[in-house]
C-alpha cells in the first residue's frame, strides 16, 4: 500500500512557496515543478483540528470547505484570532497596509509587525504599501476609519483574486496606481489615532515573487478534492494559497492547496490529461460580437 501524506498548508518565505506536511516537514516549490497526487478510494477528509490539538472527534468535513474544521474546532481557532477581532490586550505593535489584488480591488487589513510581508503574500496581494504602523487597538481603528470614510473593504473573496490574476495591468506603475491614490486619501483623513504613526507610501509589487508576469491566464479551478480523483501538473505561479499548475490538454488549472489538508493523499504518476477532481471553468468576458 502507498504511503499517504497529509498537507498542512502553503507557507511563504524570503525563499518562495513552501508546501507542508503534518509531522514538519516541506517542500520547497519552484516553476517548472511537477505536481502530482491523488487521494485513494475510500478515502475520507477529516477535522484537522485548532490550535496545534488534533480533533477529538476526526469528524468529517465537506470537501469545499477552505477551512477543513468541524464546527467546534472552527470555534476555537477563531476564538484566539486577531483577525476575528477576539483579542484586545495583544501587547505587539501592528502595521495597518492597503492591499491590490486587480482592478478595483483593494482592502485595508493589519498584520503583526514581527510578521513582515508574510501575511500580505499569504493573502495573494500583488502589490501593497504600509499605511501605519501603532499598537493593535489604534491599528483597529485606523482600519474602520477607512471602511467607514473611504468605504475601502477589509475583505476581499479569494474566488475574485483568482478571476483577475490573468488580466493585471502589465507595468508596475500601473498596478502600485490606486494603492497610491488610496494611501493619499487615507492619510488626508482627520480622525486618526495619535498612537498610530503613519508610514510613506511604498509600494512592493508581488508579481515577479508569484511568477505571474507572461504565464498564461488560468482557464479554472479545482472546486474539492474526491476520493479515486487525482491531479498532475506543471507549477507556472503561486498566489497566496493558489498553484497555478499546468496540465495537459486542459490548460492552466488553480488548486488552492486550502482544499488539501485533511486528506490522506498519495503520489501520483499520472502524466496525462486534466485532473480528474471536480473543476469549474472560468467565464470569460466577450471582446466583441465576432
Amino acid at each position: 500500500m502507498a504511503q499517504t501524506w497529509r498537507c498542512s498548508g502553503l507557507r511563504w518565505s524570503a525563499d518562495g512557496p513552501l508546501l507542508e506536511w503534518d509531522g514538519g516537514r516541506g517542500s520547497a516549490l519552484a516553476w517548472g515543478k511537477r505536481i502530482s497526487f491523488g487521494v485513494p478510494e475510500g478515502g475520507r477528509r477529516t477535522c484537522v483540528g485548532a490550535r496545534g490539538h488534533a480533533c477529538p472527534g476526526q469528524v468529517v468535513v465537506a470537501g469545499r470547505s477552505t477551512g477543513a474544521r468541524c464546527e467546534e474546532c472552527a470555534r476555537l481557532d477563531r476564538a484566539h484570532s486577531v483577525a476575528a477581532d477576539t483579542i484586545a490586550d495583544d501587547p505587539r505593535p501592528y502595521r495597518v497596509y492597503l492591499a491590490w489584488f486587480g482592478p478595483g480591488m483593494v482592502k485595508v487589513g493589519i498584520t503583526a509587525v514581527e510578521r513582515g510581508s508574510a501575511r500580505l503574500l499569504e493573502q495573494g496581494a500583488v502589490c501593497f504599501s504600509w499605511l501605519g504602523t501603532g499598537p493593535l487597538m489604534a491599528a483597529r481603528r485606523t482600519e474602520e476609519m477607512l471602511r467607514a470614510a473611504l468605504g475601502v473593504p477589509d475583505r476581499i473573496p479569494y474566488a475574485g483574486k483568482r478571476a483577475v490574476r490573468g488580466r493585471l495591468p502589465r507595468t508596475e506603475g500601473e498596478r502600485a496606481a490606486e494603492v497610491r491614490e488610496l494611501h493619499r486619501r487615507a492619510v488626508a483623513l482627520a480622525r486618526w489615532p495619535e498612537s498610530l504613526r503613519a508610514d510613506p507610501c511604498e509600494v512592493v509589487d508581488h508579481v515577479r515573487a508569484f511568477g505571474l508576469g507572461g504565464t498564461p491566464a488560468a482557464c479554472g479551478e479545482v472546486v474539492e478534492l474526491v476520493p479515486g480523483g487525482a491531479v498532475s501538473g506543471e507549477l507556472v505561479a503561486a498566489a497566496g494559497p493558489d498553484l497555478h499548475l499546468a496540465v495537459g490538454g486542459r490548460g492552466t488549472v488553480v488548486l488552492d492547496t486550502r482544499l488539501m489538508r485533511g486528506w490522506a493523499i498519495v503520489p501520483s504518476a499520472g502524466e496525462g490529461g486534466g485532473p480528474t477532481f471536480p473543476v469549474r471553468e472560468f467565464v470569460r468576458e466577450q471582446e466583441g460580437l465576432f
